[in-house]
């Protein structure tokens, strides 16, 4: 059975704790290699020579570091096919999903490459008798990613490329369901010219996790994953002197007004709730239709296109999605569709006995749809995170917009409408962190910053964009000042502008 490796200092390296975990194939239910789980020793290890190497790499000035990521771009770029098809046959998304996610991850690499505007200070000469003042950006030192199995690509991307772009080393801890992406982009950066020890990739569970949290040459932590362990790496992570941003569950609604283009919504919604087998943090998991006939209306469009949702081997072109990552996550999905029937839900599309021919041992599941779900049941409340929706309805506009605003998670909501005050008043007072207005999934482009509010969403700055820059560094702030050769008498008093 293949063994998978570490990556530090610039080459693979053999887990030496003699613990490994299972990577499935998720078409076939067999595992396929095995990963190491490395223990607090290797992890200090790689922070040692990540340590080592971060001080070289932050003199080089940033046009340089931004000549690396314009080889990486390329370099991807080049392995893009190559890149999905191992990201498919580990996790189950389709390879055009698969390819998405590696280039939206790419995206913020491209973004990267301006790291020389980005890293800019501010200038004010004459801020007083003969003093300029100053500020720069300079880097944190060795940082690192905790990053989950739905986004093996874009999300290790999304931490790495502006930490390593701003003169930092870099250790990730990708999800041990999925970690042969990481690894191949690691070596993609290395061959970028990345000087090695600067991109570490080191496979783990909790006790990596743990070592990093506590270890005090890392200096800031970045996390996507479930609100429980969000919270905690959050905590441990502040508790022990370090930045920290931490995204966690999500629970993203759509609201459908009455005057929507239902055909339009319906198709918007069956790609947003059921693509990559609804493993997306952004994915629509609640429509909630405005008015009875909206909701009648829609769901006479819905139904028929969950039926004939085509589920499929994650290679197969023509499916809609793969299997879901493992079995674990496809019995708690089954789980919460079950306790959704007993709560009292109704479940207008069953897909518990899908079973793909050929496939049977494979983790597939069928679209599955509610209707008339409540606010109080658990499958309101709680992240399915799987190909389940569930609607909804609502009496008007005012309790529409409560249901995601008092929801305990805040990523992510789109409203459906032709009414462009109705959309704006709804961005203006709605409480989530992201708002797509007739955009299923409202994902910002890179140079935007993405983030949930409430308990999606840990710290005060987020993924991408300026706050990564801002997350990444620390700010140094100058008051100079070149004498005129006249002799001063000592002062005592706090120095002021009046």
């Amino acid at each position: 059975m293949k063994e998978l490796t570490h990556f530090v200092g610039g080459r693979h390296v053999r887990g030496a704790s003699q613990r490994f975990s299972n990577v499935f194939d998720p078409n076939t239910g067999h595992v396929q290699s095995q990963v190491p789980l490395a223990s607090r020793i290797e992890v200090e290890a790689a922070i040692a020579n990540a340590a080592k190497a971060q001080p070289s790499w932050a003199a080089e000035n940033p046009q340089r570091r931004a000549r690396v990521f314009m080889k990486f771009v390329e370099l991807v770029n080049r392995d893009l096919a190559a890149l999905a098809k191992l990201l498919s046959m580990e996790h189950g998304k389709t390879l055009v999903d698969a390819q998405g996610d590696v280039r939206r991850g790419l995206e913020v690499a491209e973004f990267a490459i301006g790291i020389p505007h980005l890293l800019k200070g501010e200038f004010s000469t004459g801020a007083g008798t003969g003093i300029d003042v100053y500020s720069m950006r300079q880097p944190l030192g060795v940082v690192a990613g905790i990053t989950p199995f739905n986004f093996p690509a874009m999300i290790p991307l999304w931490k790495a490329c502006p930490a390593i772009a701003c003169g930092n080393a870099f250790i990730l801890k990708p999800s041990e369901r999925d970690p042969s992406v990481p690894l191949h982009l690691a070596g993609l950066f290395l061959e970028a010219g990345l000087p090695p020890g600067i991109f570490n990739v080191v496979n783990g569970d909790k006790e990596a996790v743990d070592a990093i949290l506590t270890d005090p040459r890392i200096k800031a932590v970045g996390f996507v994953g479930s609100t429980p362990i969000a919270s905690y790496i959050y905590a441990t992570a502040a508790a022990h002197g370090k930045r920290a941003q931490c995204f966690g569950g999500a629970k993203n609604h759509m609201i459908v007004m009455p005057d929507a283009d239902l055909d339009m919504t319906a198709d918007a919604l069956i790609g947003a709730a059921f693509g990559s087998a609804g493993e997306r943090c952004m994915a629509i998991s609640v429509v909630v239709p405005v008015g009875e006939t909206t909701a009648d209306a829609l769901l006479n469009k819905l139904v028929p296109r969950v039926k004939s949702l085509r589920v499929g081997h994650s290679t197969d072109p023509k499916a809609d999605f793969g299997p879901l990552v493992n079995g674990e996550s496809l019995q708690r999905v089954k789980s919460y569709v079950e306790l959704g029937v007993r709560e009292g839900a109704n479940l207008v599309v069953d897909g518990r006995n899908f079973q793909l021919p050929g496939y049977e041992s494979g983790f597939f599941m069928g679209g599955c749809l509610f209707d008339r779900v409540r606010p109080e049941m658990r499958i309101y409340k709680e992240e399915i995170f799987g190909p389940v929706l569930s609607v909804v309805r609502a009496d008007s506009i005012e309790e529409a917009l409560k249901l995601p605003s008092e929801h305990t998670f805040g990523n992510g909501v789109s409203i459906f409408t032709n009414d462009g005050q109705v959309a704006r008043e709804f961005t203006a007072r709605v409480d989530t962190g992201m708002v797509g207005i007739n955009i299923p999934i409202p994902v910002p482009i890179a140079y935007y910053t993405f983030g949930g509010w409430k308990q999606s969403g840990f710290g005060d700055l987020n993924q991408h964009g300026t706050d990564a820059i801002r997350f990444y560094t620390k700010t140094k702030t100058v008051t100079s000042r070149w004498p005129l050769g006249e002799k001063e008498a000592a002062s005592f008093v706090i120095p002021t502008m009046s």
